[in-house]
């Protein structure tokens, strides 16, 4: 080995990645949940995992699938997997991360990836261990059952067409998006309030999950029931069921800009430490 170094980790790797994961357990969930279920084979993992050794021991990732993640990653290692990344041509549909790492590595990418088609610089990472005595959770939201995937499958495109500027079926129709909201649904981590007639009025998921740490995703109050309290009652409830059922920590990030989202979550009981950045192509 030499003194630095990077290469394409393999399963006999997980232990030393793992660790390295566990460095910063909160901003790492979304890959950790994922390399803790399906290990570091890249069938599995949906992705390649990338890994910087310095002095002959490993001591960054980058996650290489539908996002490009840095994890843990100094001035030497973005670089070290910048240099891979244009080699190996874009695959991703967004760069997301850490937003010192996730920048540097943008500066270096754009070049040859640019333009994007939105980046996002700043996305408050927002964190709570206790639930806020501010706001009582609402006794109507609960988990989503398997037979209400027709119900929670529209409301799930509407966020995320609102949230990320396109919509989750083109390409393949929503196949995959499909498979992934019927995963959360099926692990009892996808949570919604329903109208009498039986319509989604607001839904948020759990979208990873370790033993340390969860992270809480598409939060969403259906348009006609905007302005009406829902949001905050709803979070709440959700993050009771976080921390009671799921982790000791919760998380989310939010978008700077979303000044309304924000001040809803720090009702909730949540508080900024860091900050994300995406690169949306």
């Amino acid at each position: 080995m030499t003194q630095t170094t990077s290469r394409v980790l393999e399963p006999s790797d997980l232990n030393a990645a793992l660790a390295v994961l566990d460095r910063e357990p909160v901003t790492n969930a979304f890959v950790t949940s994922r390399v803790q279920v399906a290990g570091l084979d890249p069938w599995r993992l949906g992705g390649e995992m990338w890994g910087w050794y310095e002095d002959g021991m490993l001591t960054s990732l980058c996650y290489a699938g539908a996002n490009l993640v840095p994890i843990c990653a100094g001035p030497r290692a973005v670089r070290a997997f910048a240099d891979r990344a244009r080699r190996a041509g874009r695959r991703c549909s967004s760069i997301v991360g850490p937003a010192d790492a996730t920048s540097r590595l943008w500066r270096l990418l754009e070049p040859s990836w640019g333009p994007a088609r939105e980046v996002r610089r700043r996305q408050p990472l927002m964190v709570t261990d206790r639930m806020s005595d501010r706001v009582a959770p609402d006794p109507h939201v609960r988990r989503v059952r398997k037979d209400e995937m027709d119900a929670i499958m529209p409301a799930c495109v509407a966020m995320f067409t609102e949230e990320v500027g396109i919509s989750p079926l083109a390409g393949d129709g929503g196949l995959l998006y499909q498979a992934r909201v019927a995963e959360l649904v099926g692990t009892g981590r996808s949570f919604a309030r329903f109208d009498a007639d039986g319509r989604v009025v607001f839904k948020a998921e759990i979208g990873a999950a370790t033993d340390r740490a969860c992270q809480i995703q598409g939060v969403w109050v259906a348009p006609e029931y905007r302005g009406r309290g829902l949001a905050a009652p709803g979070m709440a409830a959700v993050l009771r069921y976080a921390l009671t059922d799921i982790a000791p920590v919760a998380s989310l990030y939010v978008n700077d800009f979303n000044t309304a989202a924000r001040r809803t979550y720090h009702r909730v009981g949540f508080e900024e430490a860091g900050a994300f950045m995406s690169v949306l192509f």
